[in-house]
């Protein structure tokens, strides 16, 4: 069995016992979350979808807190002298899927 849930502005696959890296939510590490904007649900090769999902949620417990690895942007204007660099580290919540209500 297996949903697909949005979070963050993105939609991701996820089973139980899934540990996945969504963007970074107010929860501290330990605590529970659930996720009810769920998409799809899939359970012995029947899918549900719409209307049939609208109460489906799924229950996630909060692993780590954290920052991805840092980026480099760099821009430059060829023949000006002009050189800036950047560096972004995106924040992140990883989360560990306990279970998949239908």
């Amino acid at each position: 069995m297996y949903a697909i849930i949005a979070t963050g502005g993105k939609q991701y696959k996820v089973e139980e016992g899934d540990v996945i890296r969504v963007e970074k939510l107010e929860a501290e590490d330990g605590s529970e979350v659930t996720f009810d904007n769920v998409i799809m649900i899939t359970k012995d090769g029947d899918v549900k979808a719409g209307d049939a999902v609208k109460s489906a949620s799924v229950k996630a417990s909060v692993v780590k807190t954290g920052k991805a690895r840092k980026v480099i942007v760099t821009h430059y204007k060829p023949k000006k002298g002009y050189h800036k660099k950047n560096g972004h580290r995106q924040p992140f919540t990883e989360v560990k899927i306990v279970s998949i209500q239908a």
